[in-house]
């Protein structure tokens, strides 16, 4: 209390002058409209300011929550799309027995690599929040990988860009299939192999999967036909695809869930038998 009286008292002169000055202001603004109008621009032009770069701070720190919350609503637009896409394949939909064959869940890549040859992802959910084996992983762009092992928390995927990776894909125009593969060499592109000659392959076309397994569902994009050569007995064509995605920068994704994969696999593997 002592330190503000003498405070007070050493600048009791300049003090006594702010006052004087700001009852002038006051008094002018008060009795004068054009200062008025002119002082209540100036002050909401400043709050304004104000106001607006602590909405520009608040809204960059809570970015990652809506990214989370744009991810988890993405997912739901997929699951209502992917599905109805699967329904109107067919020539009669009951509406009220009508099961949805997929299910999409958001996710977050937190380790990528893409420089080695048998390049492995890892995400941030695992057994806990029903991530199994075998569970295709994509984002809006196009696909990743398949996962590959899983623990309670975490699990790993085996990317596209691994040399060890096969996954059935196919021309969008046409329905000529073949293998996608990875020869090593670059994360921007992919090959597409065993597509027969016959197929009306044309540079820019787009490549998309199959659906000929229970890992992805039909039409999911993965890039564009780059370039393309008859293999050595040509008789299929070799195709290099330019990748949508920008593997070299993957964070949010969404894995792929067929709720009937257990069934068809059972089947296959009497089959095999």
């Amino acid at each position: 209390m002592q330190q503000i009286l003498n405070f007070i008292i050493r600048n009791k002169n300049f003090l006594l002058y702010l006052l004087l000055m700001s009852l002038a202001v006051f008094f002018t603004v008060q009795k004068h409209s054009f200062h008025k109008s002119k002082f209540i621009n100036s002050a909401n032009f400043l709050s304004g300011g104000i106001y607006t770069q602590i909405n520009n701070i608040n809204q960059y720190l809570d970015l990652r929550t809506q990214n989370t919350n744009l991810s988890e609503e993405n997912a739901r637009l997929r699951n209502l799309l992917q599905n109805y896409q699967q329904s109107v394949e067919k020539n009669f939909v009951d509406s009220t027995s009508f099961k949805a064959p997929y299910i999409f869940r958001p996710v977050r890549v937190i380790k990528n690599s893409y420089s080695a040859t048998t390049n492995i992802l890892t995400i941030d959910k695992g057994n806990n929040d029903s991530i199994h084996e075998d569970f295709g992983l994509i984002t809006s762009k196009g696909i990743l990988g398949i996962v590959d092992h899983t623990s309670n928390n975490y699990a790993t995927v085996i990317s596209i860009l691994n040399t060890k990776s096969r996954i059935s894909a196919q021309l969008k125009k046409t329905n000529h299939f073949g293998t996608l593969t990875w020869d090593g060499v670059s994360p921007e592109r992919v090959q597409l192999i065993d597509i027969p000659k016959i197929a009306p392959v044309k540079v820019g076309d787009t490549i998309i999967t199959s659906g000929r397994s229970v890992i992805f569902p039909k039409g999911i994009q993965i890039g564009a036909i780059e370039s393309f050569k008859l293999d050595a007995a040509e008789n299929n064509f070799e195709i290099n695809v330019r990748l949508f995605n920008d593997m070299t920068n993957i964070e949010h994704a969404y894995i792929i869930e067929h709720l009937d994969a257990p069934e068809i696999n059972n089947l296959l593997k009497l089959t095999d038998e």
